[in-house]
């Protein structure tokens, strides 16, 4: 018998000043047996940064040729994809022929490799933007997870600062190709 997924329900408060977004996201996220947790914060961090009224998580991990979130049209055309962790660049250069925009937040503890390996065949496409965070972060946020998940979330200046109950982490959005 297959292992379920693990069910979250998600709220974040993004104030996100560089954009001028302000609301309180609610969510509900699975993550699936083979997912880590990091990989689930990851697409978390990705939901509010990226955030768009109509963006979406999909069947992540257990459907090869979907992405973690979109932004799907009337036509059901893809007009955001937004993926996370390391993928092969052939994966990105894809879907940024099949969707009006692309998006990637690159984490994983392999980043640095990835960068010098990976990241100069994709700087040429003109609808991605790549960014990271760091991965102690991340990490951090794997280590707290809880099945009801409160987070306070501001972005100013290109820095992202998170509250969990008392606590602030903060980290710089470090943008690597494209624009935010």
């Amino acid at each position: 018998m297959a292992l379920p997924s693990k069910v979250y329900k998600v709220s974040i408060h993004l104030s996100d000043v560089d954009r001028g977004i302000y609301e309180t996201l609610q969510a509900t996220a699975a993550q699936h047996p083979s997912e880590t947790e990091e990989r689930l914060v990851a697409r978390l961090l990705a939901y509010a940064i990226f955030h768009e009224p109509e963006l979406t998580f999909t069947k992540g991990i257990s459907a090869t040729d979907e992405p973690d979130l979109w932004v799907k049209g009337g036509d059901d055309r893809v007009q955001l994809w937004v993926e996370v962790g390391l993928p092969e660049p052939d994966r990105i250069i894809k879907a940024s022929r099949h969707s009006e925009r692309v998006a990637l937040l690159a984490c994983g503890k392999a980043l640095a490799i990835w960068d010098q390996q990976q990241l100069h065949k994709l700087e040429k496409l003109a609808n991605l933007t790549v960014i990271s965070l760091d991965q102690v972060l991340i990490t951090s946020l794997a280590t707290r997870l809880e099945r009801s998940i409160t987070w306070s979330i501001t972005i100013t200046e290109g820095m992202l600062y998170l509250t969990i109950g008392e606590e602030t982490l903060e980290d710089t959005i470090k943008v690597k190709t494209g624009n935010r």
